[in-house]
């Protein structure tokens, strides 16, 4: 592929806090720059509706008991969108060809082959005159994938991007804490066969629990570098039994779900021995993981760059490190690569692919039977 596309990528997480918008350019494949990252914090009160709805859809039969509310809300987040997308267009000077809409994930049941990410893409396109790629993980799930993680393709180009400019050499492990965590392992281009090449998975919560946890315990929406977590004491009894009965993510086939996890186990507890408590929690899940790639790569000395919100909690990092004897393990902002932006950066270049007819999941990536090009549809204002 020669062509150089512009792109937008408009991503917005299970944190519920906004819309991170990249606009990139890439052929979809090897080449890739960016124009601009740029976020866009919803309002509290657009923050509450999500949650309440999000916590209210237990079930597909929800999704139909609470149709006409969501479709409301999916219009309202849609023209929230079409602002960011706006102002982006505004600040950057840019045209773009396309744009990759991720939309605000509510519900996600890959097992039903169900997931619902609140978007309307005939309407951002109606609104922008701007072809519109969305629905990723549509194609995935029909062909008994996961429906995510969906980034690792992307992971990919970025990685041998890195290593070309920094030589950080290979294998090179890419970890995104956002609500929940993955991984991508990845290695150089020089071969065909990707499947031996990358290796992708979902290992645990990210930032979720601990978000919840500050959320419903104090006035705060989140744990700031962790500083909470810090002040308090872990209670070993309670981590310990709290993963002795987590069994939902040992051989790591399987997407996970924000729904997935509980902070209940945490009940009683003080907000700081509560925040240190999850945050042991979550960083020894996201420690298994990370050894469960270091198996598979037969190696301890991988390295590892952090991406997303949760490399923020300076506090979760220490805890992670603390389960290893020795890590490498850095911010991926030290490569010139700012983290907030990675997963927008990446439906953006998912957009590319998809409008070019290349695949954007794997049977490495999510478990499809076969590779899945576009996740969804492509709409055309036209």
């Amino acid at each position: 592929m020669d062509k150089i596309y512009t792109a937008m990528g408009l991503m917005s997480g299970t944190s519920l806090d906004g819309v991170d918008v990249s606009i990139i350019r890439s052929d979809g494949y090897k080449e890739f720059s960016i124009i601009i990252d740029k976020y866009f914090q919803y309002d509290g009160e657009l923050t509450q509706k999500i949650i309440k709805f999000r916590d209210k859809i237990s079930n597909p039969a929800d999704l139909i008991k609470y149709q006409i509310d969501i479709k409301d809300l999916e219009r309202e987040i849609t023209l929230f969108h079409f602002k960011a997308v706006n102002k982006s267009l505004e600040l950057s000077k840019s045209d773009v060809d396309l744009i990759g809409f991720h939309g605000q994930t509510i519900f996600h049941a890959p097992e039903k082959k169900i997931t619902k990410q609140l978007g309307d893409g005939l309407l951002l396109s109606q609104l922008t005159k701007k072809k519109v790629i969305y629905n990723f993980r549509k194609n995935d799930l029909e062909n008994e994938g996961q429906g995510a993680p969906l980034a690792p393709i992307f992971h990919n180009t970025l990685a041998n991007k890195l290593n070309k400019n920094f030589s950080l050499g290979f294998p090179l492990n890419i970890l995104n804490i956002g609500g929940i965590s993955n991984v991508t392992s990845t290695t150089e281009y020089n071969s065909l066969d990707l499947e031996k090449k990358i290796y992708a998975c979902d290992i645990g919560p990210g930032n979720c629990l601990i978000d919840e946890w500050m959320r419903k315990n104090s006035k705060k929406r989140y744990d700031k570098e962790g500083l909470v977590a810090r002040s308090g004491k872990t209670d070993k009894l309670i981590l310990n039994q709290a993963l002795d009965n987590f069994t939902e993510q040992s051989n790591f086939e399987r997407s996970l779900d924000i729904k997935d996890f509980d902070i209940f186990f945490a009940k009683g507890l003080s907000l700081e021995d509560g925040a240190a408590t999850i945050t042991d929690f979550t960083a020894k899940l996201i420690s298994n993981g990370m050894n469960f790639i270091h198996n598979k790569n037969n190696s301890q000395k991988n390295k590892w760059l952090v991406c997303g919100g949760g490399r923020k909690n300076k506090y979760l990092l220490e805890r992670i490190k603390n389960n290893f004897d020795d890590i490498n393990l850095n911010l991926i902002d030290q490569y010139e690569i700012d983290g907030d932006f990675i997963e927008s950066q990446a439906f953006a270049f998912l957009s590319i692919r998809s409008a070019n007819g290349l695949p954007i999941s794997f049977k490495w990536m999510t478990g499809c039977e076969k590779e899945s090009c576009l996740g969804g549809e492509i709409i055309n204002f036209r």
